[in-house]
């Protein structure tokens, strides 16, 4: 499939297009950016900045992927942001390049992001995520797979969120969701498991019920962090693949446990 750029696009010199991208009407391509094969720039969206995208993504009208840090501390260079595949970015969305030269912002595989929605300079995140409109990722965040951000949620610089982990809609996230939990409410707490999401990724029942017995020992037994971890090493299955990854997390976070 050849290249298809319509005649009132501007695609800077130096931009690198592979055949099959497909850039609509007055769209914007800056002079730095490359863009592999099947992607498709529609009318009205810009792609700027030292951004490199993967194959077969949607960039809809007048999101702006690859805009300039909002960070004060940019110091100048050509900070990076890096895209895989499959990734839809809706209207009026926008995405930015890191602060410091040498950095980069990521997006994985396969994330929906939705309208007016906002991924800041540095965030790290990973597959699948949904991330409704109006959401927003302040710098540095960290989003595991299979994550579900509702409608308007603001999540605070360097926070963390878990593999299948969902916030619920207007949340305010000021700490670390961790794995296969949802969180909700301002601040944001951990409330229940992410059991619907958990399902639709296809855990057997015996996953889902040990999830709920890690969530109980965290949550729900007015223990603290070092007493629930203790327990759960100590009464679950600690080599199981669904508790290694909530110890994991638990135990590199930072900023604590919403």
């Amino acid at each position: 499939m050849p290249t298809d750029i319509h005649p009132t696009a501007i695609i800077e010199p130096g931009a690198e297009l592979d055949e099959g991208v497909v850039v609509g009407p007055y769209a914007y391509i800056g002079p730095m950016v490359k863009i592999a094969r099947g992607t498709e720039i529609m009318h009205h969206a810009t792609v700027d900045g030292a951004t490199t995208m993967g194959p077969d993504n949607e960039v809809y009208p007048y999101a702006y992927v690859g805009g300039k840090t909002h960070d004060l501390k940019y110091a100048g260079g050509c900070p990076g942001l890096r895209i895989g595949a499959k990734n839809v970015f809706r209207e009026f969305t926008t995405v930015h390049c890191a602060t410091a030269e040498g950095g980069e912002t990521v997006v994985g595989d396969h994330n929906l992001i939705l309208a007016y929605s906002h991924i800041a300079h540095e965030c790290v995140v990973g597959d699948h995520l949904v991330m409704s409109s109006h959401a927003a990722l302040g710098g540095h965040v960290q989003i595991g797979d299979r994550v579900n951000i509702g409608w308007g949620s603001g999540l605070h610089q360097f926070c963390r969120v878990g593999d299948h982990a969902m916030i619920g809609a207007a949340s305010k996230v000021v700490q670390d969701v961790p794995p296969f939990m949802i969180a909700d409410g301002n601040p944001a707490m951990v409330r229940t498991t992410n059991k619907v999401g958990l399902e639709r990724a296809g855990f057997a029942l015996e996953d889902l019920n040990l999830v709920r017995r890690v969530f109980k020992m965290f949550y729900k037994e007015g223990l603290n962090r070092r007493q629930a971890t203790e327990k759960l090493v100590a009464e679950l299955p600690a080599d199981h693949m669904l508790v290694v990854t909530f110890l994991a997390f638990v135990e590199s976070s930072e900023r604590g446990l919403s």
